[in-house]
């Protein structure tokens, strides 16, 4: 494990897996940590796969007063991991928010990137407009970040209860919480930059295979935003997950595997 500073004098957190075969990068979604790939990570490594996991900022073991908390910066922190730790041509996967984050990195880091996996992938836009009819509303978001600045605990609580299609077990939900509960107010601000981002231009550019792992019953990013990503670039492939939630390494961990792992080989 390490730290990275990135602005002035704070840091992210990351770990560093080595292993022989083809690198990746995990990214966690909004409130989330590098632990939401611990039922993920253990499969990469027997695969062979050099992995990296990382803390955003104001997440888990980052620290939590940065003052640069949008889509770009994050972003920008995979492209300066990658390059500190020296990485050959990474994959980088994002689940949530983190597939708006995974995406600016692919497209900063250009050929130097081999791949883009979207886990419900908040990518290329999280909020519906006139000409992308998939999701909520600017409005929508402000709600839920006025109702975790009035009582974050019990807000996160049934954040953590959606996550998940089916009821996954009092010891999975509390883990969910707790990661959420890890998260300083001002990373709240990264969802409410989200809410405005949009990367269909950076989304159609990218000369890499994407391949897009999405639950049909995902309750905060619609099955259907994955299925648009395929009209704008052809070199993705989406897995769908029928009756699965937001979080599909959580709640269909085999198949997941076996399409993450099969896209590493290509």
């Amino acid at each position: 494990m390490g730290y990275l500073p990135v602005e002035n004098d704070r840091s992210i957190y990351f770990e560093h897996h080595r292993g022989s075969g083809r690198p990746i990068v995990l990214v966690h979604g909004w409130g989330a940590n590098a632990r939401a790939w611990d039922t993920t990570l253990p499969a990469l490594l027997a695969h062979g796969n050099e992995v990296v996991t990382i803390d955003l900022r104001c997440c888990g073991r980052s620290d939590k007063d940065f003052d640069d908390v949008s889509i770009a910066a994050l972003g920008e922190d995979v492209v300066r991991l990658v390059d500190h730790l020296g990485l050959d041509r990474p994959v980088i996967n994002g689940w949530s928010l983190g597939g708006a984050v995974a995406t600016v990195a692919v497209a900063q880091l250009g050929d130097r990137a081999s791949g883009l996996v979207l886990t419900g992938g908040a990518s290329p836009r999280y909020t519906a407009t006139d000409d992308w009819p998939h999701g909520g509303s600017v409005d929508d978001v402000e709600g839920t970040l006025a109702a975790v600045a009035a009582n974050r605990a019990e807000t996160f609580r049934g954040v953590a209860a959606a996550v998940c299609a089916q009821n996954p077990g009092e010891a999975v939900l509390d883990s969910i919480w707790d990661m959420f509960m890890a998260m300083g107010p001002r990373g709240d601000d990264s969802l409410r930059d989200l809410a405005t981002v949009d990367l269909r231009k950076e989304m159609a550019a990218l000369e890499v295979p994407i391949l897009l792992l999405h639950g049909t019953a995902d309750a905060f990013v619609p099955f259907s935003a994955s299925e648009a990503v395929c009209s704008i670039n052809a070199r993705a492939e989406l897995v769908e997950f029928t009756g699965v939630g937001h979080a599909p390494f959580l709640e269909d961990r085999d198949r997941y595997l076996a399409a993450l792992t099969g896209f590493l080989k290509r």
